[in-house]
């Protein structure tokens, strides 16, 4: 019996996120997951080659010790800067003997309403289905099995500059793991906190990443804009620094060791001493290096509320917010000072990784399968003999720490 596992990488400017999952019934459960130190990115861009490899083979190569296998295929996140998504339209005629809608009838119809719009400087992440016209009837979300003359369908075209693609792809490839398919984080995100409710409302996702903040607004779970603050946890970590004249190491810690996000539960008696730049050693309590922290998501929540208001004047009926730092204590604290009660801190509800960091990286798994279902496909990431070895070692190992694009796309839309 195939067993159906899938490998997710999110390489972000802090961290390597990489998480192996197998769908068995229905559910998924987590196999492994790595969150490896990143170098060579920034603001989600790889800018240096070598620094950056070395980086996702340390996160792959914890995964692989995990599982006792080789890690040959991924789904990658891409960068989402200057990303752009349209509303796409196609029109099939049903030629089979019955006139009913197949899987190929659905792809078909999505490939018919990409005509004409290549692009020498843009490249295509994926095509998100709104809904399907079958002859006179409207907005329906699966047409496969009913009867139609004419298929119709609304999509979004999702794209982003070519530069943000070959970018990633080309640096995996030559480490010889296979890329399957990409995503944006966006997507991601939305896969991981989805409910049946926002099919029917307006809301938006805010990401706090290390170098900057996503903002992604989506309608009846359909991701139509986004934006970017150009501020993160690394911000937080430079504010703590130059306060008490630390290096980035010590910050960086004192953040996720020590700090809450918001004073309101800080002690001005929980105080923890620490050597700075001038090889003094200095008493930092809790209070005041909440307020700096809190200080600066404010920041940020603010900066990213605006861009809510910039995105649609309509009502937002939800707002989740993820992302490494929304894991802090006292993150719920902040959240309701900029928002009130109209938003909420994402939960990532996955047994044995109930972390935010990896919310992009586990959704861009589930809007993979959900393409696979659509395809009516049956596929996975390793093969027989890697599925029996990781069968052998899982008791011990398992834990919770044609051209370039054309194969790629070529798996959502061929045959």
């Amino acid at each position: 019996m195939m067993k159906h596992i899938y490998t997710s990488l999110d390489i972000g400017s802090d961290t390597i996120k990489i998480v192996v999952c197998e769908l068995y019934q229905n559910k998924l459960n987590l196999l492994a997951s790595s969150s490896y130190k990143s170098s060579g990115i920034k603001k989600g861009l790889i800018t240096d080659v070598t620094l950056a490899e070395k980086s996702i083979r340390g996160a792959i190569n914890e995964v692989e010790d995990m599982l006792g296998i080789k890690i040959k295929r991924v789904i990658t996140s891409i960068p989402s800067f200057n990303a752009e998504y349209s509303v796409i339209k196609g029109s099939i005629r049903i030629n089979n003997e019955d006139n009913c809608v197949t899987s190929k009838d659905v792809i078909n119809v999505l490939e018919s309403s990409l005509k004409g719009r290549e692009s020498n400087v843009r490249e295509m992440v994926t095509v998100l289905p709104i809904d399907f016209n079958i002859d006179s009837r409207a907005f329906i979300k699966n047409p496969k099995g009913m009867h139609a003359d004419i298929l119709s369908s609304r999509a979004v075209l999702v794209t982003v500059p070519k530069k943000n693609v070959y970018s990633v792809i080309s640096l995996l490839e030559n480490m010889g793991i296979e890329v399957v398919d990409i995503s944006l984080n966006n997507i991601g995100n939305l896969y991981s906190f989805n409910n049946k409710n926002f099919e029917h409302q307006i809301g938006a996702i805010i990401d706090i990443g290390s170098d900057i903040t996503d903002i992604s607004l989506y309608n009846k779970s359909i991701l139509v804009k986004s934006s970017i603050v150009n501020m993160g946890g690394k911000n937080i970590d430079n504010d703590i620094s130059y306060m008490y004249k630390l290096d980035d190491k010590t910050a960086t810690k004192l953040k996720l060791k020590f700090a809450l996000a918001h004073k309101k539960n800080a002690s001005v008696n929980d105080t923890i001493e620490v050597k700075n730049v001038t090889d003094e050693y200095i008493k930092i309590n809790q209070f005041e290096l909440s307020e700096i922290v809190m200080s600066r998501l404010e920041e940020i929540l603010n900066e990213a509320k605006k861009e809510i208001n910039l995105l649609t004047s309509k009502k937002i009926d939800y707002i989740i917010i993820t992302g490494g730092a929304s894991n802090m204590q006292g993150f719920e604290y902040i959240v309701n000072d900029v928002f009130g009660e109209s938003a909420n801190i994402g939960n990532v509800k996955m047994l044995g990784i109930r972390d935010n960091r990896y919310s992009a990286c586990i959704g861009n798994i589930i809007y993979f399968i959900s393409k696979l279902k659509l395809k009516d496909k049956n596929y996975t990431m390793i093969n027989d003999d890697d599925a029996s070895n990781m069968t052998m070692l899982s008791s011990r190992k398992i834990s919770t720490s044609d051209s370039m694009l054309g194969k790629i796309f070529g798996f959502f839309f061929s045959e």
